[in-house]
């Protein structure tokens, strides 16, 4: 324990030790410890890569000289010359520097007899009790001891066509092979060497060179790192005092050198060539990095200054707006800042919509806001959205249209947006649309009362019948009656059935839209008045198609808004004086929209009023016929869900009013719609 003791004692002493010496000894002997790493490690490696390498090369020039054997010897053997082919064995093994490199050669035939070989002595046994089969062909290399020396024995097929012969033996000296191994080696840790040295004297140099400059940035560093931006820094020259930069006195003036303006932009007459604060001297790096530091420290003490006086300038501006301003950061969706008009709008302090999230205040799945923006919006893009609920602290929803931009805030991506309260306009409109309605419920009167005429007829002529069957005393049969008392229940459901209709679409709606099948608010309108057009001669054509996806937008105001297009249709047959004509209304999907035409054969829209028939008040009948009003507010409604309403006309001929709906998002659990 205390031999453990001692030593972590004397390694922590080494340790401070290394700590304490100046930055020169450290980079001199840090340099040298990691060149020396460095090069024994590459020693290392290269003796396995360079070694393993040259005896590859060694190995394929061994099976080259044995393929250039068995290439030539295959007509010897076949012509059965055995002395071409020892001739042939000492030519290509003895040619050159081959000498010294190949042991033996021999070649055996394909029943393993010995044809020729190059030994001046008799051949050795060992050789015959290690070859392969002489018919085999594959190329073999294995290592062998024969006569007290190693050798490495590679042997190839000699092939004449698609038949083997025999097989070429050609033996390396394994002592030639390690020679020049050992030379390799050799000459490679000489140059080793040699790096070392050269590393070391640079190192040496270096350390010097380098150590000054950076205990200069060092100091100056330190001064920074204490916020004293004001402090002279000794980085070189006389540096010039702030008062000096135009680019410091006026902050609505760029920095030419330090700010990068778009290519093409208008710049003002430059009062600053030279820049007296931005530094490029000519040298080496170091001389570069303090130039570096001298501009990174001038421009952060510059906009700096100008930070400090946006905020001075600007936050007066955020706090006193009128308009409830807030600052919601996109990555947590908490809001960062909110002026004092947006917390008197919600009813929570400032430090209550910070521990906040914007589904707080605007429920998920609202089809616009703030929370789509996120999902969708990119820096820098802007939107306006028209009509948004929002809950207040209270629980009352609340009607804003939010002005929205995407921007970086310190260092984080924000939604900055105003949500300017529009509640007391879309209730008015609300009030609107309703005596809209109003008007046309009266407008459905005639049509009403046919509706209700024909069950309240049947009822009178059942109870007629019943009354007089008791007033004759006689009795009627049991299924007579039957028949006749299920006639009256029918008839008086339809017509209950239909003033439950009326009064639903004289209901004001929700100020919250629903899902809503398109088909639904279209056979409302023809439900009421059907049996009007058709005693007015005019077709209705139906091509409503299953299985569209759902709408949000309120089933009545939809219902009013098929009214009025069908109240024009008629109203433009009816200006052609025929006998009759044809509304027809389609559903279908168009490019991810579910749309809705209704087309008529009447008189058209001539070309100077196309352009003005969604005005309000606008109208091209007579005094007492119409206000002008049915496709202003149908616009206004079809505008609220997001939709289009959109108009082709031939005078003449007829005209299609076209409205365009995005589908409904599936509600999800949790979500509000």
């Amino acid at each position: 324990m205390n031999a453990a003791s001692q030593s972590a004692g004397r390694a922590q002493a080494m340790l401070n030790r290394v700590r304490t010496l100046s930055l020169r000894n450290k980079i001199f002997l840090s340099t040298v410890g990691v060149v020396l790493l460095i090069s024994g490690a590459i020693a290392l490696l290269a003796r396995g890569i360079l070694v393993g390498t040259l005896d590859r090369e060694l190995e394929l020039r061994g099976i080259a000289i044995a393929q250039s054997i068995a290439e030539r010897a295959g007509g010897f053997i076949l012509d059965k010359r055995p002395e071409e082919l020892v001739a042939l064995l000492f030519d290509v093994s003895q040619l050159g520097d081959r000498k010294a490199l190949v042991a033996y050669s021999f070649v055996m035939d394909v029943d393993g007899k010995l044809l020729a070989n190059t030994f001046v002595r008799p051949f050795p046994s060992e050789l015959l009790d290690v070859v392969a089969p002489a018919d085999s062909q594959d190329t073999l290399v294995r290592p062998l001891r024969i006569e007290n020396s190693d050798v490495v024995d590679i042997s190839v097929p000699i092939q004449e066509g698609i038949y083997t012969l025999g097989r070429a033996h050609v033996g390396l000296r394994q002592s030639h092979i390690d020679a020049l191994v050992a030379k390799l080696r050799l000459t490679f840790l000489g140059f080793i060497s040699l790096v070392v040295v050269i590393i070391f004297l640079i190192a040496l140099v270096l350390s010097g060179y380098v150590v000054e400059p950076l205990r200069k940035l060092t100091s100056a560093a330190e001064i920074i790192s204490r916020g004293r931006l004001d402090q002279p820094l000794d980085l070189g020259g006389t540096p010039p005092q702030p008062g000096e930069c135009p680019a410091y006195s006026d902050t609505d003036l760029p920095c030419w050198h330090l700010d990068e303006l778009a290519p093409g932009e208008d710049m003002p007459p430059r009062t600053c060539n030279p820049c007296k604060f931005y530094r490029k001297r000519h040298g080496d790096e170091v001389v570069q990095l303090a130039d570096a530091f001298a501009n990174m420290v001038w421009s952060i003490r510059l906009y700096r200054h100008r930070l400090r006086e946006s905020e001075e300038r600007y936050r007066p501006l955020f706090q006193a707006n009128p308009d409830p301003f807030l600052v919601l950061d996109v990555a947590t969706r908490y809001f960062l800042d909110a002026n004092p008009r947006a917390q008197e709008l919600y009813g929570y302090t400032l430090a209550q919509l910070q521990d906040m999230t914007i589904g707080s205040i605007e429920p998920l799945g609202t089809p616009q806001g703030v929370q789509r923006f996120i999902t969708e919006g990119t820096s820098g893009d802007h939107v306006l959205y028209a009509k948004v609920g929002h809950i207040t602290r209270s629980g009352k929803t609340i009607y804003v249209n939010i002005h929205a931009t995407m921007a970086p805030y310190r260092e984080r991506v924000v939604v900055i947006f105003s949500a300017t309260d529009v509640t007391d306009l879309v209730e008015k409109d609300a009030q609107l649309i309703q005596a809209s309605k109003m008007k046309t419920l009266g407008e459905m009167s005639a049509g009403m009362a046919h509706e209700l005429n024909q069950p309240l007829n049947a009822i009178k002529l059942g109870s007629d019948f019943l009354k007089l069957a008791a007033g004759m005393d006689k009795a009627l049969p049991m299924e007579k009656f039957q028949q006749v008392s299920d006639e009256i229940s029918a008839q008086v459901d339809r017509a209950a059935a239909i003033i439950s209709h009326l009064r639903e679409f004289g209901r004001q709606s929700d100020l919250m839209p629903d899902q809503v099948d398109i088909r639904q608010p279209i056979k409302g309108v023809f439900a009421i008045i059907g049996q009007q057009m058709a005693l007015q001669n005019i077709g209705v054509q139906l091509e409503l198609a299953e299985g569209l996806p759902l709408v949000l937008a309120h089933a009545n105001r939809l219902e009013q808004v098929f009214f009025n297009l069908v109240a024009n249709a008629r109203d433009a047959i009816q200006a052609l004086k025929r006998g009759g004509g044809t509304i027809l209304i389609r559903s279908f999907m168009e490019h991810g929209q579910l749309v809705v035409s209704v087309t008529d054969n009447g008189c058209g829209i001539p070309p100077k009023d196309v352009t003005k028939i969604f005005e309000p008040f606008f109208t091209s009948k007579r005094a007492g016929e119409g206000m002008g009003l049915g496709l202003a507010i149908s616009y206004g409604i079809i505008k609220d869900y997001g939709g289009e309403l959109q108009v082709e006309t031939e005078v003449g001929k007829g005209t299609t009013f076209r409205l365009l709906f995005p589908p409904a998002a599936p509600a999800r659990t949790g979500e509000v719609l």
